[in-house]
């Protein structure tokens, strides 16, 4: 591998890093889409930096856009608050008015800049390297890593900090008023970090891709685990592959490399989702599929219990008919409640066994208490399967 190909893996890991530890949270309070308006609502932030210092390399650039993607926030709850809208409306509202705002001023006051798509949009992760960053005529690399180095690092430290008021204020904002810490700084704390971690990452990836390393891997993570600090691990480790997987697929395909990684992300999330072992769509359609059977095998049972002295009603071949079954599902039950020995076949006559007479009793009594504790009793007790 030639140097800038290191150099871009790199800027894209410690891009994806930065952007994970933040978008956990956002993901978790339920705030996904607000990256996305920080994302295009920094743009009047960044043009009123160029037109006070001339400078497009100025700090005060970034510090004027996360003060603008703060604006957006606080726009973003004031509306909402007011009851008349919902988040989501209000983020649709917001977001391309500010982008608009800052369309316009430089239109007005910069005809002769393009806003060039793959820049504001896609960003171009092949020209990082480029950028230099020089000290008295030292090279010290790409200025992107330098700045998404220094960002990252600061999120670190503030993470590491304040990690438990911001998992209390995250998911029991009372108990964390209770406690004496303030939601509301570590709301805007949050979205402080958010808010310069966008802006660092606009200018050598995108918008486009910002979003995506920002909630892509959190929201992947929550398909796997929903311990706080595994979620982090996990969105971090699937932000970094992606970002490398990624590269080497828009090498491969000599296609874009934001957009790549952006597919990447796409696809690992699409797995993750149709396999996750607990929340993926397979196993939860599997585990509802287990709990339909359970419930027709208590029906079943219930309906031996209720005729225990009509033999017709108890007859293998009809028993489908009086609980108006399909044949199919009938023997599937049948099968399920031999395999557990709760009932007998002799002469095609279908009767409880104690043990089955025993489940139904306590079924019984689980449906007239309805006592929570009960049923996971049963399941451990009666089934070979658990719902």
């Amino acid at each position: 591998m030639s140097s800038p190909q290191i150099e871009i893996q790199l800027i894209a890991a410690v891009v994806a890093v930065a952007c994970a530890i933040p978008g956990v949270f956002l993901v978790l309070r339920k705030m996904a889409l607000i990256s996305d308006a920080i994302s295009h609502s920094i743009l009047p932030g960044i043009v009123l930096g160029f037109f006070i210092t001339q400078d497009l390399n100025s700090p005060l650039l970034i510090l004027l856009a996360a003060f603008s993607g703060v604006i957006t926030v606080v726009l973003v709850e004031w509306i909402q608050k007011t009851g008349l809208v919902k988040e989501d409306t209000a983020i649709g509202l917001v977001f391309p008015a500010l982008f608009s705002i800052g369309v316009i001023m430089i239109a007005k006051n910069a005809n002769d800049v393009h806003l060039d798509v793959d820049a504001v949009l896609l960003g171009e992760l092949a020209f990082a390297p480029f950028d230099r960053l020089l000290l008295w005529e030292m090279d010290l690399g790409p200025k992107s890593l330098w700045i998404m180095g220094i960002i990252l690092f600061t999120t670190l430290i503030l993470f590491f900090t304040f990690f438990k008021e911001l998992k209390v204020s995250t998911f029991d904002a009372g108990l964390s008023s209770a406690l004496g810490i303030s939601p509301i700084i570590m709301h805007y704390g949050l979205m402080s970090v958010s808010s310069v971690t966008v802006v660092g990452a606009f200018d050598a990836v995108g918008a486009i891709l910002v979003v995506a390393l920002m909630i892509a891997p959190a929201a992947t993570a929550y398909l796997l685990t929903s311990d706080l600090k595994k979620l982090t691990l996990l969105a971090v480790a699937i932000g970094v592959f992606s970002a490398i997987g990624g590269y080497w697929m828009a090498h491969w395909l000599d296609a874009s490399i934001s957009g790549s990684m952006t597919t990447v992300l796409g696809i690992v999330f699409l797995l993750v989702y149709l396999f996750a072992p607990r929340r993926g769509l397979i196993s939860v359609l599997y585990r509802q599929k287990q709990q339909r059977t359970e419930v027709s095998l208590l029906t079943f049972l219930l309906h031996l219990n209720n005729h225990s002295e009509e033999e017709n009603e108890r007859h293998i071949n009809h028993h489908n008919e009086h609980i108006n079954w399909q044949k199919v599902r009938s023997k599937t039950v049948l099968d399920l409640a031999l395999k557990n020995n709760m009932v007998s076949v002799e002469n095609s006559i279908v009767s409880l066994t104690i043990k089955g007479k025993e489940f139904t009793d306590l079924a019984l009594e689980y449906i007239i208490t309805n006592k929570n504790e009960n049923i996971e009793h049963m399941k451990d007790d009666f089934f070979l399967f658990r719902g």
